[in-house]
């Protein structure tokens, strides 16, 4: 079993520590955490900082950890700006980048994008992605899409990663899944996706990699696990709750029975069950006191999930 970490990515305006956040990531270097993870929220009330640019500040800040961000909703992106500040992001980590990619829901503010909600939303997935590989992948790219054209052009640098970052799909919907399993490197379980959902869908993941002439071992299975460690389960389950709200609003209220909460022994026993549901890559994601929870997870926790 492989393990990341969240990075804090909330802060009130003027509320940022660069230090704070510098002496995180060492210490979930020292930890042997594989990977260090965030989301994006560009619209929402919630204060969060944007993920490439703050993976870019990451990297300088260590030289091992895998970067990522799980999940970008690509139809609300220009895919070319896209692709260009993945590619450069991944220059200046030297090759660490993870990018997960989404279709995202029709609750969302399109018009705040210019895309009409009316637009096929999987066409417009499939062929940002079309235009990001190419981009990636081409000396110059000719295109005449549905949404994009380009004609002769060309972007360099290309990404450290060859032929490009490991590129994670998110997902619910079976078909969602196998799209995962034709164009994607992995397969990212919602943190607002319980353990039972997420035993639902591996199958079908490993199903459709049956069918496919590719190789297992090359595609691989994650799931983001939202967790509180508290001696009082009570207080933990209270803490996670106003949490999840504060950062989802009024659907975080929902959202409790998705979390991992309460004493080691029962937070060991709901990694286990993730890991037994076919994850092979966890996302510890505490929403709160990150630094204590890291240290908490990584002595009482971690040690006895495999």
């Amino acid at each position: 079993m492989r393990y990341a970490i969240s990075i804090p990515q909330h802060a009130a305006d003027g509320g940022f520590r660069p230090k704070e956040l510098r002496e995180y990531l060492d210490r979930a270097e020292e930890l042997g955490f594989e990977g260090a993870w965030m989301t994006e929220q560009v619209l929402g009330a919630a204060p969060s900082s944007s993920p490439l640019e703050t993976l870019a500040f990451a990297a300088a800040c260590n030289e091992r950890l895998r970067l990522g961000c799980a999940v970008f909703v690509t139809p609300l992106h220009n895919p070319v700006h896209l692709a260009k500040r993945i590619a450069t992001v991944d220059q200046l980590s030297r090759g660490r980048l993870e990018v997960g990619v989404g279709i995202g829901g029709r609750g969302r503010m399109f018009s705040a994008f210019g895309v009409d909600p009316e637009d096929n939303l999987v066409r417009r997935f499939n062929e940002g992605l079309r235009v990001m590989k190419s981009l990636w992948t081409e000396p110059t790219v000719d295109l005449d899409g549905e949404f994009w054209q380009l004609a002769d052009a060309a972007m360099e640098p290309k990404p450290f990663q060859k032929p490009y970052p490991p590129l994670w799909f998110g997902g619910s919907k079976p078909a969602a899944l196998r799209r995962a399993v034709r164009h994607g490197d992995g397969f990212f379980g919602a943190g607002s996706s319980t353990t039972a959902q997420f035993a639902e869908q591996v199958p079908i993941v490993r199903a459709a990699l049956a069918e496919s002439d590719r190789e297992a071992t090359d595609f691989r299975i994650a799931k983001r696990v939202y967790i509180a460690v508290d001696d009082d389960a009570d207080r933990a389950r209270q803490r996670m709750s106003e949490a999840l709200i504060a950062q989802y609003g009024d659907y975080g209220k929902k959202l409790l029975p998705v979390a991992v909460c309460g004493s080691p022994e029962t937070c060991v026993e709901g990694l286990r069950a993730v890991a037994a549901a076919g994850a092979e890559m966890i996302l510890i994601n505490p929403l709160f006191d990150s630094a204590a929870q890291m240290e908490r997870i990584t002595a009482e926790v971690l040690p006895h999930v495999d």
